[in-house]
């Protein structure tokens, strides 16, 4: 989240500024010579990289089965052209170290595959150059964390870089999502499959910010996480907005807004006929949990992918791959970032004054029973192996061990440990790297041990709330709920009245004939509540709402 310029207590202060200069100004501390990690050597003859378009280079890559790399060491794994780029939103105006995005291309400009660091052959990589996180590790380890849910995580290594010469530090290279066998296995969509089943798929969407990466194909959601907001914006990954077709921009769109309006609704549940039958809800799952693992301040806003393969494959919207984590684990001093209590998809009660909000979706599944049970088993499972305290805190070692002559160089040649880089916490700081290693564990033992006490929390409290409510015409969402909630049924309601467990009444409404309230709540405390609501018929209803 690129951060105002008036913001400065929470996000730059002058000191950055001063420290950036000084850096950028000393391009050459250090030289590399030998490495335990790949080498990349990268030359464009000495032009800038620019941001766009791609600009013609070389890349060779020293990978030697000893683990010894020597710059003078012959190219042994990679050595062609490539056409590079600088990439990033924050990233690229914050700080001096840079992330580049690769093409692999022939003598001629044509792009090309290569299996490149023992990854499968493809055309498209990303190099991550890690600055504000001085752990190195952020990205990484969350990528290897996903992998082990089963699903597609983005493959990567970390490497050391030469740009031009000059010893550019530590990096992690990176598999870029896109449609691959490989990678997002999904069906290939041409241009002139534009009926049937062939328009079913597949599809990568994007949520981020609209100035983002493919802006120039986009929608925006109807349904908005704050009123007078239009933050919630689609992009084409694929096929890229200049490609898409006007049928398969319709289908995709339609498709997702159905999501969005039946999981909108009362009844949303239903396996054959509610939000069930159009997402893969493990897929769903999954993402939610690297994200409260991690409390990714960014999290299901921003750098959120969607896919959706043909229906004769299965057809139904799955969440991820995921992609950028760097402001995880408690590296962002906004928004509670840093925090190892709370749930990350709360994000728009605590951060209410932000623009880049996280869709509604997330506020409403963790109000169905069925969703939160199945966050609270998966997460239960995952902690026992591969999710565990002991599993986790092993591969940050086996890392940081890695990395412990790399991260030397690259902190001698981006100087950065003790001082703060936005959004660093003063709290995560470390003067020493040893020290980022632990910041980091302590972190993630505070965040592991919260939610394995309050992962059920959430599942007892809608369990009851469920079998309180079950049967009602009318839907109480979020429930439990924080600022407001909204009372929405297929029948119209005339009047609502809402009561303390001790039976005094605190709220009310007359006249009102809507089959949707949105009700303000921030005069009440938190507990539990029963709100009655009458019909046009003059039936009523209770039902049982808390706020949190």
């Amino acid at each position: 989240m690129l951060p105002t310029f008036f913001s400065v207590r929470r996000h730059l202060n002058v000191y950055f500024f001063v420290l950036a200069y000084l850096i950028s100004s000393n391009l050459n501390a250090q030289e590399l010579t030998t490495s335990n990690l790949p080498i990349i050597i990268i030359d464009t003859d000495g032009y800038d990289i620019p941001t766009e378009p791609k600009i013609p280079g070389t890349m060779k890559i020293i990978d030697n089965a000893d683990g010894v790399n020597n710059i003078t060491d012959a190219a042994n794994d990679y050595d062609g052209h490539i056409g590079i780029e600088l990439r990033g939103s924050s990233s690229l105006w914050l700080f001096p170290k840079k992330n580049y995005g690769l093409e692999l291309w022939t003598a001629s400009g044509a792009d090309t595959s290569a299996s490149v660091l023992g990854f499968p052959a493809e055309e498209d990589w990303v190099l991550h150059g890690p600055y504000s996180d001085k752990t190195l590790m952020r990205n990484f380890l969350t990528y290897q964390l996903y992998s082990f849910t089963g699903r597609y995580s983005t493959r990567s290594r970390f490497v050391e870089v030469v740009e031009n010469g000059r010893y550019q530090g530590v990096y992690v290279f990176l598999e870029k999502i896109k449609k691959d066998v490989n990678r997002v296995d999904i069906a290939k969509l041409n241009p002139d499959e534009n009926s049937g089943d062939d328009l079913t798929g597949g599809y990568i969407i994007k949520l981020d910010k609209y100035d983002g990466s493919n802006s120039r194909g986009r929608w925006l959601s109807n349904h908005r996480s704050k009123p007078n907001n239009d933050s919630i914006w689609f992009q084409y990954e694929y096929p890229k907005g200049d490609q898409i077709t006007s049928a398969q921009e319709e289908y995709i769109q339609r498709r997702v807004r159905l999501f969005e309006d039946i999981l909108s609704r009362s009844g949303s549940g239903d396996p054959n006929f509610g939000y069930p039958a159009l997402i893969d809800e493990e897929s769903f799952v999954d993402f939610a949990l690297i994200n409260e693992l991690t409390r990714n301040v960014d999290g299901y806003r921003l750098s959120t992918f969607m896919y959706k393969d043909k229906d004769s494959n299965g057809g139904k919207l799955n969440m991820g791959p995921i992609w950028d984590f760097n402001l995880g684990f408690g590296n962002a001093d906004y928004c509670n970032g840093w925090r190892t209590d709370g749930w990350a998809w709360d994000f728009n009660s605590v951060c209410p004054d932000d623009y880049w909000f996280v869709p509604f979706w997330w506020s409403r599944l963790m109000s169905h029973y069925r969703f939160v049970k199945k966050f609270h088993d998966r997460w239960v499972i995952l902690r026992e192996n591969e999710w565990s305290d002991d599993n986790i805190v092993a591969m940050i070692d086996s890392t940081a061990n890695m990395l412990q002559d790399p991260a030397t160089r690259n902190f001698q040649k981006w100087p950065t440990l003790g001082s703060y880089i936005w959004p660093n916490p003063q709290e995560m700081i470390g003067s020493t790297y040893q020290e980022e290693i632990d910041n980091l564990k302590q972190w993630i033992l505070a965040r592991t041990k919260w939610m394995d006490e309050h992962i059920a929390d959430r599942y007892n409290i809608i369990s009851s709330i469920d079998l309180v409510n079950e049967g009602l015409r009318t839907f109480a969402y979020p429930n439990p709920f924080t600022s407001r909630i909204v009372l929405e049924s297929e029948t119209t309601i005339v009047s609502y009245k809402i009561f303390s467990t001790q039976g005094q009444q605190l709220m009310s409404g007359e006249d009102i004939r809507a089959k949707k309230l949105v009700l303000n709540t921030d005069n009440l405390p938190p507990g539990i509540y029963m709100a009655e609501v009458t019909y046009a018929g003059g039936q009523q209803e209770a039902i049982r709402i808390i706020r949190q």
